[in-house]
């Protein structure tokens, strides 16, 4: 095996030599255990307005003693003293490390050198430490310990990056997430959002009666979305597999055993392309009630997110946005949202009226918009046209939350077909999609419960995948006899959670709400020196 890049470069060595000068002083680099008495922030929180004592003080131990762990981020020396930084988190507080009196924890007998000179020697940036002590204000007002003692708790063998540049290059933040987080406190904040705003889903969830579900990452056959899966092999009972495309399949079989609501937040992998708004694994919440249909969805769906717009920001008005080409919108999340069906947007938004167009005829709108390759559309049936033409000359247009509703039912061989006969007569299903600044942000259905219609849109589906989409689903004889075993009316919802993260947080790329976002392999790995 050959060596790692990082091996021949210099400061690597260099930390290699200090870290077997720090154990022939009998410190142990790398200790099992520290107990803190407080985290930086909540001492930066707890003192923020308090009186603290002088500097004499400190050194005299008269005022509080805190233990404290953090990362080594900046040091300077003044004579007899060294200020320095650590970081924990995104909180940073200074300590002072003084010739006489900081004291290093874990020397062997024999062995003397004080706190000051053992970090000014042995230490380097981003070495994690230990240190405690007394608290005190200097005269610039700032809160700083005066460090009694310093415990070495990890010494890092390769640096941080340059503190004023930085990690700049995004995809390397990207590939190294580990050091962005520690060079960008906004990071850690957005995963902070991240997962407060997962915990609020749950609660809303909660309120609601749902019950959290799990159901299987790895499946015999997939479905639920117009996706190609991915496959892998299961080598205990020698078989073909795939990573589940949705949630749908496994959670309306439990509606069906008799579980009236639940939901699951779960991994989804779908073999597709990468841009600012889609990852091949990423996390999607679903849930399925019993007795709702499309309508009680849509409610639920619109609550939830001014429920997290309220508990995030105290407002349903969650600040400007970027759209897909850049520009800012303030958006405003309150209830109700606009609703409108496809058919009406395309005519309101696009300005065109399909209900006078000929299936050629829309395939000439499409073609002279001058985006779409005339090969793909030749064969596409009228309800894919249809939906062609709103994804092109209408999703730009839903900056503010709207559902578009009524979607034509090739687009979805899972969803009840529309209770207004002259509706279902044109072919027009129970289906809703949430769109905010251009983008769909949520699936929704009247949930499909006919086991005769269901099997006759499988087995169409199941053709399309044998003529060559790969994004068609085969057919899933298990479900559907768990559909003929009966499963009640019942509503369903799909959420991106990335895609709603970006909404809440502000970032304009998926990969900014993913702690590790799927990358090109690199042809070799990328050297230190380059980060």
């Amino acid at each position: 095996m050959s060596e790692p890049d990082y091996f021949s470069f210099e400061e690597y060595q260099n930390r290699l030599v200090k870290l077997g000068e720090i154990r022939a002083l009998g410190v142990d680099p790398y200790p099992h255990l520290y107990c803190p008495t407080h985290e930086v922030d909540a001492i930066l929180s707890q003192y923020k307005d308090l009186e603290l004592g002088s500097f004499e003080d400190a050194e005299g131990k008269k005022t509080d003693f805190v233990a404290l762990g953090g990362r080594l981020v900046l040091h300077r020396s003044m004579g007899k003293n060294i200020f320095a930084q650590i970081q924990e988190g995104t909180a940073r507080i200074q300590v002072l490390f003084n010739r006489d009196h900081t004291k290093v924890k874990g020397l062997a007998d024999g062995k003397e050198v004080t706190g000051h000179k053992f970090l000014e020697k042995k230490l380097d940036l981003g070495d994690i430490i230990g240190v405690e002590g007394h608290l005190f204000r200097t005269h610039k007002g700032e809160l700083t310990v005066y460090a009694t003692e310093v415990t070495l708790l990890c010494k890092a063998l390769l640096p941080l990056p340059d503190k004023h540049s930085g990690l700049t290059n995004k995809e390397a933040r990207y590939r190294k997430r580990w050091v962005d987080l520690i060079s960008h406190p906004e990071v850690m904040e957005t995963f902070r959002l991240r997962s407060k705003i997962l915990s609020n889903i749950r609660a809303y969830f909660a309120k609601a009666d749902f019950m959290e579900v799990e159901t299987p990452v790895l499946e015999r056959v997939y479905g639920g979305a117009q996706a190609e899966p991915f496959t892998t092999h299961l080598n205990a009972l020698h078989m073909n597999m795939f990573l589940r495309i949705a949630l749908e399949i496994s959670l309306k079989k439990l509606i069906v055993g008799g579980l009236s609501r639940v939901f699951e937040i779960g991994k989804l992998f779908r073999n597709e392309g990468i841009d600012s708004t889609h990852n091949p694994e990423f996390t999607s919440v679903e849930c399925y009630a019993a007795y709702w249909d499309y309508n009680d969805v849509m409610r639920f769906t619109e609550g939830l997110y001014e429920f997290l717009a309220k508990e995030l920001f105290g407002t349903t008005k969650i600040g400007f946005r970027k759209d897909k080409k850049g520009n800012e919108h303030e958006i405003d999340i309150a209830t109700p949202w606009i609703r409108i069906s496809m058919t009406d947007s395309i005519k309101q938004y696009g300005g065109i009226d399909i209900n006078e167009l000929s299936d050629d005829e829309m395939r000439k709108v499409l073609v002279d918009k001058g985006t779409i390759d005339p090969a793909e559309i030749r064969k596409m049936p009228r309800g894919i046209l249809t939906a062609k033409i709103f994804e092109e000359f209408v999703e730009e247009h839903l900056i503010q939350p709207h559902f578009i509703i009524d979607h034509p039912i090739e687009t979805t061989p899972l969803c009840k077909l529309h209770r207004d006969p002259e509706l279902a007569k044109k072919g027009i299903v129970e289906r809703f999609e949430g769109f905010v600044l251009g983008t769909e942000i949520c699936n929704a259905y009247t949930e499909l419960n006919d086991p005769i219609l269901q099997r006759k849109l499988l087995e169409a589906q199941d053709r399309q995948l044998q003529e060559g989409n790969a994004e068609a689903n085969p057919i899933d004889e298990e479900f559907l006899e768990a559909i003929c075993q009966g499963m009640p009316p019942c509503g369903g919802l799909g959420i991106g959670i990335d895609r709603l993260i970006m909404l809440f947080s502000g970032e304009s790329s998926i990969r900014d709400v993913i702690y590790f976002p799927l990358m090109k392999a690199l042809i070799a790995e990328t050297s230190p020196q380059t980060v």
